[in-house]
Parts: structure tokens; C-alpha cells; sequence
């Protein structure tokens, strides 16, 4: 017999997080650290604070142990959001946590609030178990640092041993387990020409701006390869961005900046990405030998994973699915990246769901 979730609990914890605003990069994200250190420190939970090298805090960290062996389970949610955009198109503030119709509206709700919400309550509920009754170790970990891109948190958590045996992200979304992702690396193309005077008869120069466009008509062309059979996807390069010229009219550009998205399979991997892209690069520059090669900047990645369908926890979460809805959730490899692909490449399996239904997520 399973204990009913204390719902109400739950939704007023997570109504006081979206009412604390944690916009990465915005928002003083102490704010709603100290509304889950108050939450833990009601319910008699101990924690600890995840701290950078200038004493930031990144992200909280709380667990709870088993008297026999077993795994080390991780239930991972974020704390900061997205920004708000405007403003003046919300149906309610986007700090409001109103309730309506069904909704509980508000930045950050779904993503991933309400898995921190959640994930805090499954812990309080644990430590009401006798100890001596299961094995293994429980533990919940809040990043503070996930709409940043910097993952400081997690990074803090995980990037020296020992680590988890296996983290369940509280990503939204109840219609699948996510099992996998594509990878990605980006690079910016530093593309040059030969400044001239824009209204020079003879001497034209190399238009910068014109160079990196066809560089990125071919570079979007590419052949990258077909579908990677372990995760369902093939590559894809996105041109994410072009920057060039002056702010006046009367000169010939002689630098661009051509941005550029790869996400990456098994098979289409980052040196196969860069092998790629640097080809194809040094092919359209030798159609321009009047200015310098072009540049390739690299940015880090991450690599594609997917978790196998007979993994343990892939299993459990299956089972509960059933439990839960009549058939065990199908898992899915997903084209976006997150932080389990940085978790796959540190030899830790990450699975996202399966968790709260959401709508207008970052919008």
C-alpha cells in the first residue's frame, strides 16, 4: 500500500518557489536557496550548500542513507529560470504562482520548480521509513546554475569522485522517459575581407560579409550522414549567426562572424564534426585567396548518450509509470542536449522523467 502524496505540501512549497524570482543571471539566486534551506530545515532534513571558488552559492545537496548496500540515487532539479521576456504578454505575473483552471502559472513552475518540489517531498517522506528497511542512498540535489549554461551546481556536485551510480533529472514532461540525447559543439568562423570604399569603382576589396554568407550556404549544405540507429536522430548544423560590418555605409567590411550549432550522434561525433566544417571551410577559402583564411574558433560540447532500455532505473521508472497510468511510459532519445550529456561523459547514466505536465516552458 503506497502513502497518498501530500499535495497541497507540495504545490504551496513549489507556489513559494515561483514567487521567489530566480532569473539566471538577474535575480540574487540566495533568495531562493534560503526557501528551500528554511523548507529543509522544517521537516529536520540536514543539507549543504554547494559553493564556488568566490563563495557563490551554486546549488543545495541533501541525503539520505540506507543501513545496506545499494545504489546511490541522485534526483536533480534547478532552481534559477529563464528570464521573464515581456512582460505585458503573461496572463498572470510571472512571480503570481496563481492556480487556475487546472495551472499553477508562473516562471520556473514546471521548469524544473516543481521537480524540486516534488524531489524535496519524496526525500521528507523517506526519512520516514525505517532505515534498516532499504539500502542504498537517496539524494536530491537543487543546481542554481542550469539557465545560465553553466551548470554550476551539478559541475560543483559531480565533477570530483565518488560520484552517483544513477541521477533522474526533474526535467517536465509525462509522456515519455528520456533516455538519451544528441550532443552538440559550436564554433564561431572568423571571416575575413579587404576593407574598401563601398563606392570605389575599381578597387571593391573582399566583402567580409558576403564571404561568410556563402561560407554559411555551404556549410548549411553539408552531408553530415544519415540516422544514428542507437538514438534514432541524425546530425544537424544549425547557423545560429551572422555579424559583420560598420555601423556606417561606406565601407567594404573586412570582418564577419559566422556562428554555428552541430548537434552530434554516435556515429557523428566532435572530431567528426570538426573534421567536417574545417574541410569544408578550407574548401570555399581557397575561392577567396585574396584575404586571409578563415579562423575557426571551437567552444566545448558535449557528447550524444543514450541509457539502455534495460537499465535499472529505466526499469523502475517503467514499472511506475504503470503503475501510475495503466502502461509503462515509452522512452524516447530527445535532439536537445542537457546535463546528462555531460553526466554520460563522466560515466554516470542520467534520465530525464517522468514528470509534471507544462505549457509555455521558456516562453
Amino acid at each position: 500500500m503506497t502513502t497518498p502524496a501530500p499535495v497541497d505540501g507540495i504545490v504551496a512549497l513549489l507556489a513559494e518557489l515561483v514567487r521567489t524570482a530566480s532569473r539566471a543571471s538577474v535575480d540574487d539566486l540566495a533568495a531562493v536557496a534560503q526557501v528551500m534551506q528554511r523548507w529543509f530545515a522544517r521537516q529536520g532534513l540536514p543539507h549543504r550548500l554547494l559553493q564556488g571558488a568566490d563563495g557563490r552559492v551554486l546549488g543545495l545537496y541533501a541525503e539520505l542513507k540506507g543501513a545496506r548496500p545499494g545504489p546511490w540515487v541522485v534526483l536533480d532539479a534547478t532552481l534559477d529560470t529563464a528570464d521573464f521576456g515581456d512582460e505585458g504578454r503573461w496572463s498572470h505575473r510571472p512571480t503570481s504562482a496563481v492556480v487556475a483552471d487546472g495551472w499553477l502559472h508562473g516562471r520556473g513552475s514546471a521548469d524544473s520548480k516543481a521537480g524540486a518540489a516534488l524531489f524535496a517531498h519524496l526525500l521528507a517522506a523517506w526519512a520516514q521509513h525505517d532505515v534498516d528497511r532499504w539500502g542504498g542512498t537517496l539524494g536530491v540535489l537543487f543546481d542554481l546554475d542550469e539557465h545560465s549554461g553553466g551548470f554550476g551546481g551539478a559541475r560543483a556536485f559531480f565533477d570530483a569522485p565518488p560520484r552517483a551510480d544513477v541521477v533522474v533529472i526533474g526535467y517536465p514532461g509525462d509522456d515519455s522517459i528520456v533516455t538519451g540525447g544528441r550532443g552538440f559543439v559550436r564554433a564561431r568562423l572568423q571571416v575575413a575581407g579587404v576593407a574598401a570604399h563601398s563606392g570605389a569603382a575599381t578597387d571593391r576589396g573582399v566583402n567580409a560579409v558576403q564571404r561568410a554568407s556563402s561560407l554559411a550556404q555551404q556549410l548549411a549544405a553539408l552531408p553530415l550522414g544519415g540516422t544514428d540507429p542507437l538514438l534514432g536522430l541524425p546530425p544537424q548544423l544549425t547557423l545560429v549567426g551572422l555579424q559583420g560590418g560598420s555601423p556606417g555605409y561606406s565601407q567594404v567590411p573586412d570582418a564577419a562572424e559566422l556562428r554555428i550549432d552541430l548537434r552530434l550522434t554516435t556515429r557523428f561525433d566532435d572530431a567528426a564534426a570538426r573534421r567536417v566544417v574545417a574541410q569544408a571551410v578550407a574548401r570555399h577559402d581557397s575561392g577567396w585567396p585574396q584575404a586571409a583564411p578563415t579562423r575557426i574558433d571551437w567552444l566545448p560540447g558535449w557528447p550524444a548518450y543514450r541509457v539502455a532500455d534495460d537499465h535499472f532505473m529505466v526499469q523502475a521508472l517503467r514499472q511506475a509509470s504503470a503503475d501510475e497510468q495503466g502502461a509503462p511510459l515509452p522512452t524516447q532519445v530527445v535532439g536537445p542536449s542537457n546535463i546528462a550529456n555531460d553526466l554520460a561523459a563522466l560515466g554516470v547514466p542520467a534520465l530525464c522523467g517522468f514528470g509534471v505536465r507544462g505549457q509555455g516552458i521558456h516562453a
